[in-house]
């Protein structure tokens, strides 16, 4: 088990030059149709990170002729593809959203803002739908059951395990994140709490996805979803001062 650090960055006044910079990884895999709209929406003067995790509709391409940088993960996975997207970040903020147009990068704003002004360590977006499709049933149901296991493993009080989040990416680093799978943002929420991160939630709009699901659209990816994310709360908390 790799070292956690105890506490992250104490809070501190807002930082100036490059450390008030922000990358926001988007995972990617074949979301050519989504790409334009959610590029468009990260805001102002943040980098986006797409990370192309094997795509064969052209949305490397894509990306790149919209100014974004690629990032290329051959290894398969939404927690391959999000790692890359954080090992390949030099910002001091890092942000992760979906990359199929039902979550709003600009939504993260707010979430930024408060990771600055040390409010909050890491800040979490809970999913409240918007439209007819936008969260399946079975997949609020998997997410409600692992939302409760959560709270028993760590005593955290969160509504959802979104992918719309920020962080520093340093501490972020810190956690020696191992899952490569569907797992990963819940070993980032679990492991924060074992290290006594300060998590806050926040709700944002979800919305029908841009193109087919990998995951929640089908009973199949919410199964190996939850699996996924099962055997990650499954492992003991990490201890301080453990190597590799």
């Amino acid at each position: 088990m790799r070292a956690v650090t105890t506490s992250p960055s104490s809070p501190e006044p807002p930082p100036v030059g490059p450390a008030l910079s922000v990358d926001v990884v988007l995972p990617c895999l074949d979301e050519a149709a989504a790409l334009p709209w959610v590029l468009r929406r990260v805001p102002p003067g943040w980098r986006a990170l797409v990370v192309d995790n094997g795509s064969t509709d052209g949305s490397d391409r894509i990306a790149d002729e919209l100014g974004a940088t690629v990032v290329r993960e051959a290894r398969r996975g939404f927690g391959a593809a999000c790692h890359a997207g954080l090992t390949a970040a030099t910002a001091g903020i890092v942000c992760f959203c979906d990359c199929d147009a039902s979550l709003d990068p600009a939504d993260l704003v707010p979430f930024v803002d408060e990771i600055r002004l040390g409010a909050a360590d890491l800040v979490l977006g809970r999913r409240r739908p918007r439209g007819r499709g936008a969260w399946p049933p079975h997949a609020r149901a998997g997410n409600a059951a692992l939302s409760l296991l959560l709270r028993r493993r760590t005593g955290l009080r969160l509504r959802d395990l979104g992918p719309l989040r920020a962080a520093r990416r340093a501490d972020l680093l810190a956690l020696g994140l191992t899952d490569r799978r569907s797992g990963y943002p819940l070993e980032m929420v679990v492991r924060a709490a074992d290290a006594g991160w300060r998590i806050a939630e926040h709700d944002v709009p979800y919305t029908p996805r841009t193109g087919a699901s990998k995951v929640t659209g089908t009973w199949r990816g919410t199964f190996q979803a939850v699996r996924d994310m099962s055997r990650v709360l499954q492992e003991p908390p990490a201890r301080e001062g453990v190597t590799p």
